[in-house]
């Protein structure tokens, strides 16, 4: 039985898929002025990019009627834009090949498409460009039923608080650091929020079930160095690849600014991290001994090239 909260769910959806639908046609549009429908372009595209396949490979992954595809792969294939060949694994079973004429006659058509999304993306600010494409994904994700059991998104507002708070607890806990570690971590969320720069800087909330249970920062060193800072992840959150994916975004963060090199500072101890950083492709270039956060450690710098 519907319930009124479902109903209201529902609408939400139904519209978005109206606007959408717009959205796609007006994108279409010019490849509907070309000699091919959607569908032959949709049948090349597939041919393209996922080599060989089956009439019944295309059938399932484009919803078309058995009898239709027929048709239109006919049309096709008498206008040699694809050609019927052998399966390599399969010599009873007949698959359809994109020819050399076909990828020509597909290859301004992509590109077309391609401009047109291009064009669409840049008429919104680098910001709203990355919370676009990241909600597309995570529709997609919940749609597939692959979903991660958590997300990433920018700081709102508490969530700094909250990452001072939770490290301290954490390293605490886990490390035994004192109250000087704390002290640490508000200076560079407070220098973060005054000097801001969202061209070269940027934080990372990781949510689960609502909370927060990790975050990253990466942050100006110098012109062509960025500074990856703050990294952590909650005991109730590990072994779910959000350590690896906040390094990840870092990474990809800091090339797309134009950084050349990205360093970091950590501690010894923190092996699980260390461990994040080396598969990550950062190199330890300095350790000491230091006496900081109530222990003997030893401060270690890691870097690499972008």
């Amino acid at each position: 039985m519907s319930t009124p909260l479902l109903v209201e769910r529902a609408g939400i959806v139904r519209g978005f898929n109206r606007f959408y639908t717009h959205q796609i046609g007006v994108l279409q549009e010019h490849l509907l002025q070309s000699d091919y429908s959607l569908t032959e372009i949709r049948v090349m595209y597939e041919l393209s990019s996922r080599g060989d396949l089956t009439s019944a490979d295309l059938c399932q992954m484009l919803s078309l009627d058995p009898g239709y595809l027929s048709r239109l792969t006919a049309g096709l294939e008498k206008n040699a834009l694809i050609q019927k060949v052998r399966s390599a694994t399969d010599a009873r079973a007949v698959q359809l090949h994109l020819s050399d004429h076909g990828r020509a006659v597909l290859a301004p058509l992509e590109q077309r498409t391609q401009d047109e999304v291009i064009a669409l993306l840049e008429s919104l600010p680098e910001p709203q460009q990355r919370q676009l494409t990241e909600a597309m994904k995570r529709i997609q994700a919940l749609l597939q039923g692959t979903a991660p059991s958590y997300l990433l998104r920018d700081p709102q507002p508490g969530d700094m608080g909250l990452v001072v708070q939770q490290q301290a607890a954490l390293y605490a806990r886990e490390y035994q650091w004192n109250w000087e570690f704390e002290a640490l971590v508000a200076e560079i969320v407070a220098k973060y929020l005054r000097e801001f720069d969202p061209t070269r800087e940027r934080c990372w909330i990781a949510e689960k079930d609502g909370e927060v249970v990790g975050s990253v920062f990466v942050v100006r060193h110098d012109e062509r160095t960025a500074k990856l800072r703050l990294l952590y992840v909650d005991a109730s959150a590990r072994g779910l690849g959000i350590g690896q994916r906040l390094v990840d975004e870092c990474l990809r963060f800091a090339r797309h600014a134009g950084y050349k090199r990205m360093m970091l500072w950590t501690m010894s101890a923190l092996t699980d991290a260390r461990k994040l950083y080396q598969k990550a492709g950062f190199a330890l270039i300095e350790a000491e001994p230091t006496v900081s956060f109530g222990k003997e450690l030893v401060s270690e710098t890691w870097a690499r090239d972008l």
